[in-house]
């Protein structure tokens, strides 16, 4: 395949249909490329235009798209990351995940930078891109296998070990609501359920290889600002902090700090750290467990931090040949969350999760609330089938993990709808479901970061910390009469800085940890050396805002109301806490919004953009037509 004649990208796109076992090859729109660049931006205004409203997540006119950022494949360092868009089966709205590794780069270089998946096979199967050639491929034999064994299949088949998949385990065959879609093995597109939509088209598998170049705007400015990345992180001022923590321990290195800050769960966001020991805290932490376990390090695609370990554990009740180290929201989901300090339980948890393809953070919230509920007397030990779901223990967290994934019991299976899909089947325990949007809140808290409780709620992805806002970093180093200052309208300003700070991150491509080893500002100069576009000064602030709008509108339209976004009362401190780092504090994530909506331009009721600030931001004539007719 040749070079695409818009920078920065293949400048084509492939519709599959499932149901015919046909597809259509498109070019894009080169405006549409520019306004909406790639991932979650482009999803969203692609899914909006193809996808009829009001379609159910399940239906055959329901789309599934794998989309890669103009990073990936092209240079630019810590840029690996594509995007999985969809309707959520959990919300019945907007829903985009993302993973690193290997899938995203391979994607581009199969011929596209998007695929867009709709249909549903009468048949189970995967779809296989070589260098820009189609062929549907019967998974008849692969229906059922776990993950791993699934990907050595294909490969098999396939003859070359280099093919990139991106899959999914028999949680989303059964079209969980906690079901993600996995690639390189231990990585996931872990939230909003997207493996279930692919579980509903009978669709395993998206395997990609391929060589096909694209040619940039600048290969020197990116060799350039690459330097300028190493250079950060030599002497910047995460230099001897966060990049080495992260390059040595992951995720799971600020595990110790989350906990005894109040940034991480415990006992099912209910609990304080004094109910942990020191020794089962730092068991549970990266540090911890690299010392346990053997370990061998790798790194996604272009990445030099380079987080990922993988773990051969030899010792504990519980041996694995080979997982990947469990990331922080995973040790706070299975550890400090289930009050447990039992690295050997985490470890095996996130093996199951990763091998039959279940998000970790969801499954781990579901367990929350079924342990809370148990210790509070609403189930019986019959109703969980016999399993004495205490806190911190390690044998009932690894037994109802194994119900979960085998459904080997009523309660297992139930849960594999997540916590408030449980709470509402059982009719009990609503007050234990710590969600946003009906998803398990992930392991940051906002009572520590007060601007998450936005985000969490009002998000067009609920529940997500890694979307924009004032973030859960250096807002949880705010003095108190900063970020407890609910009637500041600099909360809007800051508010406003993270949303296009991290929609140009996600649908750039990059890996938000990219906030910790490149310089302020870099991502947008990227975006021009890449696309010869300018996306810097005021440009900067219209793609960002324009895609977090674009997100936002898609929901509009599927008929989102303000009183839809829920946020669960207790991680937003109602009622107060009496005790622990939390002690007195409650957040008003109600007027956090109210500020950021009129900062928008947006109708503090409805939600609904004004017609000058869609036009301000341009590129949504769709949008305004739907809206203002």
């Amino acid at each position: 395949m040749g070079t695409s004649n818009i920078l920065g990208y293949q400048g084509k796109y492939v519709i599959i249909d499932l149901s015919k076992r046909e597809f259509e090859v498109h070019d894009f729109d080169k405006n549409i490329l520019k306004n909406f660049v790639g991932g979650p931006s482009l999803g969203a205004k692609m899914l909006y235009d193809m996808m009829p409203a009001k379609t159910r997540w399940d239906a055959p006119e329901s789309i599934i798209g794998f989309i890669a950022g103009p990073t990936n494949g092209n240079g630019p360092l810590i840029g690996a990351r594509y995007t999985v868009v969809s309707k959520s089966p959990v919300t019945g709205m907007w829903n985009d995940s993302n993973s690193g590794g290997h899938f995203g780069p391979t994607l581009r270089k199969s011929g596209y930078d998007a695929v867009f998946v709709k249909g549903i096979s009468p048949t189970p199967v995967y779809v296989f891109i070589d260098n820009g050639e189609i062929t549907f491929r019967d998974a008849a034999h692969l229906w059922g296998k776990k993950t791993e064994e699934t990907e050595n299949i294909i490969k098999s088949e396939l003859g070359d070990e280099k093919i990139c998949i991106a899959l999914i385990g028999p949680a989303g065959e059964r079209k969980s609501n906690m079901a993600a879609i996995m690639n390189d093995t231990h990585r996931a597109a872990g939230r909003g359920g997207s493996g279930a939509v692919m579980g509903s088209k009978n669709f395993k598998a998206l395997a990609c290889r391929g060589d096909a170049k694209t040619e940039v705007f600048s290969k020197d400015d990116i060799v350039a600002l690459n330097k300028e990345i190493a250079e950060w992180c030599k002497t910047g001022p995460t230099a001897d902090t966060m990049v080495p923590m992260f390059n040595n321990y992951g995720t799971g290195g600020t595990y110790e700090s989350g906990v005894y800050g109040g940034d991480t769960s415990v006992k099912n966001w209910g609990g304080i750290p004094s109910e942990l020991t020191d020794e089962e805290i730092k068991a549970c932490t990266s540090p911890g467990m690299d010392q346990r376990y053997s370990k061998k390090r790798y790194a996604c695609n272009t990445c030099s931090l380079g987080c990922g370990a993988l773990y051969n554990i030899k010792v504990g009740k519980y041996p694995i040949e080979e997982t990947g180290r469990p990331e922080y929201e995973t040790d706070g989901m299975f550890g400090a969350g289930l009050g447990s300090g039992d690295p050997d339980v985490v470890n095996w948890c996130n093996y199951l999760c990763n091998e039959y393809g279940f998000d970790t953070i969801s499954f781990g919230g579901t367990i929350a609330w079924a342990m809370e509920c148990y210790v509070n007397g609403l189930f019986t030990k019959e109703e969980t089938g016999g399993i004495d779901l205490t806190w911190g223990n390690g044998d009932a967290i690894v037994a109802m993990s194994k119900a979960m994934c085998d459904l080997t019991s009523d309660m297992g299976r139930v849960l594999n709808s997540g916590a408030l899909a449980a709470s509402r089947h059982y009719n009990r325990g609503y007050e234990y479901v710590m969600h946003a949007g009906g998803i398990e809140s992930p392991q940051h808290d906002p009572r520590l970061s007060p601007g998450l409780a936005r985000t969490y709620q009002y998000d067009p992805t609920p529940g997500r910390h890694v979307k924009g806002g004032q973030g859960f970093t250096a807002a949880a180093h705010y003095p108190p009469e900063v970020k407890y200052n609910f009637d500041s309208p600099e909360n809007a300003d800051r508010d406003i800085a993270g949303v296009i700070d991290a929609e140009i991150t996600n649908m750039a491509g990059f890996c938000q940890f990219s906030d910790v080893a490149m310089p302020p500002g870099i991502k947008a100069r990227f975006l021009t050396a890449l696309t010869g576009n300018d996306y810097t000064g005021d440009e900067e602030r219209k793609v960002g805002l324009r895609s977090y709008t674009m997100r936002h509108a898609f929901n509009l339209r599927e008929g989102m109301k303000r009183e839809d976004n829920t946020i669960a009362g207790r991680i937003v401190g109602k009622p107060a806490m009496s005790e622990g780092p939390h002690t007195g504090i409650t957040i008003d994530n109600e007027r956090l919004a109210d500020h950021f909506f009129r900062a928008m331009d947006w109708d503090l009721q409805t939600m609904v953009p004004t017609k000058a600030a869609l036009e301000d931001l341009g590129g949504l004539e769709n949008v305004i037509a739907e809206i203002y007719g």
